[in-house]
């Protein structure tokens, strides 16, 4: 059964391993369960299918980001419940999708440096300690927390269901989904 349903975007920034795309898919398969329409845009899907072309300069990682804003913007004006999981470095980045988007809830996915390297399945944060991988975000290039995120989630305090919990009831005391 579909619902009616306002567009939202709920964008997760954070660093490499904070647990994004977990929370995502969490949230996502709940919603879905519950008859709402939702698009999951994770980074690293987006930037081999719409971005490939770009590397991980400043302003290729600025040009990904716009590009997800984008797409995310057309989804959510028209009425489609977008989750977006991409690390976002740049807050003024994060700040110009956020005014571009009527429907915006920034969540920041926070954990640890130390954390997200230890769970790092991929071993880019070793790779990027040794100089084989250049920009690596946390590493040699910053990562600017948000200032006032919509939620907060300590991925190294709480669990997945926890966070994801607390994202769904922020979007339920907000009235965009009932639950």
């Amino acid at each position: 059964m579909r619902r009616e349903q306002k567009g939202v975007t709920i964008w997760l920034t954070g660093l490499s391993g904070s647990g994004k795309t977990t929370i995502s898919s969490v949230v996502a398969e709940e919603l879905k369960v519950l008859g709402y329409r939702v698009e999951v845009l994770d980074g690293d899907t987006v930037r081999h299918n719409l971005a490939s072309e770009l590397g991980f300069s400043k302003k290729d990682r600025d040009e990904n980001i716009r590009r997800i804003g984008f797409v995310a913007h057309l989804l959510t004006r028209n009425d489609v419940i977008v989750i977006v999981a991409a690390i976002s470095p740049y807050r003024a980045l994060r700040e110009e999708v956020r005014q571009r988007i009527v429907n915006f809830v920034e969540v920041f996915v926070n954990s640890p440096l130390e954390v997200c390297e230890r769970r790092d399945l991929k071993g880019f944060y070793k790779k990027a300690r040794a100089g084989l991988v250049k920009n690596f975000t946390g590493v040699d290039d910053p990562y600017e927390p948000p200032l006032n995120a919509d939620i907060e989630c300590k991925t190294d305090l709480e669990s997945i269901i926890e966070s994801s919990t607390k994202i769904l009831a922020r979007l339920s005391s907000l009235n965009y989904i009932d639950c």
